[in-house]
């Protein structure tokens, strides 16, 4: 490689392993929340089902917010940007 695209590529290594490891950890923890949430009700499939859809749409957010930036630090903020479209 050369000598200045190395840290990119560690750096967007880095992010496709932590955008892999956040869906996968959300399903885990859905599927096996909804499955011990249907041992315990008694309401095969439908604890799993819904805990499911739950992980998914967490580990969607958590996605969202790591390709974004969003919450790398307590307080972080990003600057607003120029305003598009008409000026109130």
């Amino acid at each position: 490689m050369a000598g200045g695209d190395d840290g990119l590529s560690k750096r967007s290594i880095g992010l496709a392993f932590r955008i892999g490891i956040e869906m996968v950890a959300a399903m885990i923890v859905g599927v096996g929340g909804g499955m011990l949430l249907d041992n315990w009700l008694g309401t095969t499939p439908w604890g799993l089902i819904g805990m499911f859809f739950l992980g998914a749409g967490a580990g969607i957010v958590n996605v969202y917010r790591a390709v974004n930036g969003i919450g790398y630090a307590p307080g972080y903020r990003k600057e607003p940007g120029p305003k598009s479209g008409p000026e109130q």
